[in-house]
C-alpha cells in the first residue's frame, strides 16, 4: 500500500466535512469505546486494571526475549510439521506466498483478516500473478469490492453507513435490494461459502504465535478464519515477528484482554489454535501449513526507544478513544495503521519523512494510553517523534524561527524583562483571533489574558517588603 501520510491535513479536512463519514465513525467509535469500558471493567475497576498490567508485563517480557522466543517458536512449529519462512520486508513476504502458490498449482485464494498482508500489498501481488483472491471477513470483503482500504484496525468499514454498504452490495455483488442487515449478511455468507469450498489456498494472519507449542492463535467472530485455515489444501499464515508470546498461560490472559478491548466481548465467538497440517489418519485440515515471519521494519524499531510500540496487539481501542480519529476516520492517516498507534508505527515503519504530520495528529489527551490493554505510552512516543522531526530540521520554518526568537529573548535578562513588559502593555489590546500561524490556536479557543504582574515583579515586591 502506497504511503500517503504526508497528505494527512488536507485529507482530514475533507473527512471532517463528509457528513456520512462523520455519522458512521461517530457511531462506531462511541459504540466500541462504550462496550470496551463495560467489558474490561465488568468485574470492577481493580480487576480490569490488573488485567491490563498483567498483559503489559507479558508483552514486555516477550519483547525482551524476542530473539530467543522466535527461535523456540520456529523449532516447535517445524516439529509440528509447519514450514517456517522468514521475510525481511514486504516484497520478500509476497514472493514467498507466490512461490508457494506456484509450487502447489494454486489458482484461487481466500483470506481472513490480516493487517500485515495490507502492509505488504499481498492482494495486488496475487492478482498481478493471475491468482484469484477474495477477502472473507465481511468488512474486508465490502472494502475489497469497493476498491478501498480498511479505515480501522478491527472494523474496516467503520466509515460506512448501512445505506452505502447496501448500495455497494447491490452494484458490485448483484445483491437483491434490501435494507435488512440480516438479509445482507446472509447473501454475503452464501457467496463466500461457495468460495471457501473451491479455494486452493487460505491465507491468514496470526493474533499470536506461542513459542511453547508452536501454535498459531486466531480470534474471530464470523468463523471465516476457521474456514480459511481448514478447508483449502494449503494454509499460509503471514505474521509479524512481534506477535510471539512465550506460553499457553500467557495466551490465556491475552485472549481475554484482546476481545474486551477490540469489540467489547469477554471472548470472541471463535478462538482457535492451529498446530500444524493434517496428520495421517485425520480427515480435516490442510495438507500443508506455512508460516511466514515478517520483519518489514520491526527489527529497526526493536533497537530504538520506540520498542514499546511492538507490544501492540492490534485491538483498535486507542482509535475508538481518540478525539482526532473520531472526526477524521482512518483513511486520512494515509497508510495501513490509523489512529494513535498508527501515528507512531507508520513513521517508524515507513520513514518519519514520509509521515511527518502524524506525530502532530494528537491532542495529547492521553486517552490512547488509558485504554491500551498493554499500557503502551503512545503520548510519550508522539512527543519523541516530534522531537525527532525538529532534530531532522522538519519542524517547519515558522516553528524554527519562532523557537530561535524565543531562545534568543530568554538568554538575556534585559530582553526577557522587556518582552514581559510589552506583553503586559498589550494584554488589553489582544484581539480575539491572533494573526498568522497563531490563529490555529485562537480559531477554536479564547486567548488567555496575561496576569497583571509578572512573577519577577511579584518576587521583587516581596523582597522589598
Amino acid at each position: 500500500m502506497k504511503v500517503q501520510s504526508n497528505n494527512f491535513i488536507p485529507a482530514a479536512q475533507i473527512a471532517i466535512n463528509d457528513v456520512d463519514l462523520q455519522t458512521a465513525v461517530s457511531f462506531g467509535t462511541n459504540s466500541g469505546f462504550t462496550k470496551r469500558q463495560a467489558a474490561m471493567f465488568a468485574d470492577g475497576e481493580a480487576h480490569g486494571q490488573a488485567l491490563r498490567q498483567q498483559a503489559a508485563a507479558i508483552k514486555r517480557h516477550a519483547l525482551n526475549h524476542l530473539p530467543d522466543l522466535l527461535e523456540q517458536a520456529e523449532a516447535n512449529m517445524q516439529a509440528n510439521g509447519i514450514q517456517v519462512l522468514w521475510a525481511s520486508d514486504g516484497d520478500e513476504a509476497n514472493r514467498h506466498v507466490l512461490e508457494i502458490a506456484r509450487r502447489h498449482d494454486v489458482k484461487s485464494v481466500v483470506k481472513s483478516k490480516s493487517m500485515v498482508t495490507e502492509e505488504t500489498g499481498l492482494n495486488h501481488a496475487l492478482e498481478a500473478a493471475d491468482i484469484d483472491v477474495l477477502e472473507t471477513d465481511l468488512g474486508e470483503y465490502i472494502i475489497q469490492i469497493g476498491g478501498e482500504t480498511p479505515s480501522h484496525i478491527v472494523a474496516p468499514i467503520v466509515h460506512k453507513t448501512k445505506e452505502s454498504i447496501r448500495d455497494l452490495l447491490v452494484e458490485k455483488a448483484h445483491m437483491p435490494p434490501t435494507d435488512d442487515t440480516g438479509e445482507m449478511t446472509q447473501f454475503a455468507r452464501q457467496l463466500l461459502r461457495e468460495r471457501f469450498l473451491a479455494a486452493d489456498m487460505g491465507v491468514s494472519g496470526g493474533n499470536f504465535i506461542l513459542a511453547e507449542t508452536g501454535s498459531i492463535c486466531l480470534v474471530s467472530n464470523e468463523g471465516n478464519a476457521r474456514l480459511t485455515t481448514s478447508l483449502p489444501r494449503i494454509h499460509v499464515a503471514m505474521v509479524g515477528i512481534e506477535k510471539i508470546v512465550p506460553t499457553v498461560a500467557d495466551y490465556a490472559l491475552l485472549t481475554q484482554v484482546l476481545p474486551r478491548s477490540a469489540t467489547g466481548q469477554m471472548m470472541t465467538v471463535y478462538t482457535h489454535m492451529v498446530n500444524g497440517p493434517r496428520q495421517p489418519g485425520e480427515t480435516d485440515g490442510p495438507e500443508h501449513v506455512y508460516v511466514i515471519l515478517v520483519d518489514n521494519g520491526r527489527s529497526d524499531i526493536y533497537t530504538t526507544s520506540y520498542t514499546e510500540a511492538l507490544a501492540c496487539i492490534r485491538c483498535g481501542a486507542c482509535l475508538n478513544g481518540c478525539p482526532v480519529y473520531q472526526v477524521t476516520g482512518g483513511h486520512a492517516y494515509g497508510w495501513v495503521y490509523p489512529g494513535p498507534i498508527g501515528a507512531v508505527v507508520t513513521p517508524l515503519l515507513t520513514g518519519l519523512e514520509n509521515a511527518s504530520p502524524l506525530p502532530y495528529a494528537s491532542s495529547l489527551c492521553g486517552m490512547c494510553k488509558e485504554v491500551c490493554p498493554v499500557n503502551i505510552d503512545i503520548p510519550r512516543m508522539l512527543l519523541d517523534l516530534r522531537h525527532d522531526l525538529v532534530e531532522m530540521g522538519k519542524g517547519g520554518t515558522v516553528w524554527n524561527v519562532g523557537m530561535k526568537a524565543w531562545a534568543w529573548g530568554n538568554q538575556s535578562p534585559a530582553l526577557f524583562n522587556l518582552g514581559g513588559k510589552a506583553a503586559a502593555m498589550g494584554r488589553n489590546l489582544m484581539p480575539r483571533t491572533l494573526p498568522g500561524p497563531l490563529k490555529g490556536w485562537t480559531n477554536y479557543r479564547t486567548p488567555p489574558k496575561f496576569a497583571p504582574k509578572s512573577f519577577r515583579q511579584l518576587w521583587q515586591e516581596r523582597e522589598e517588603e
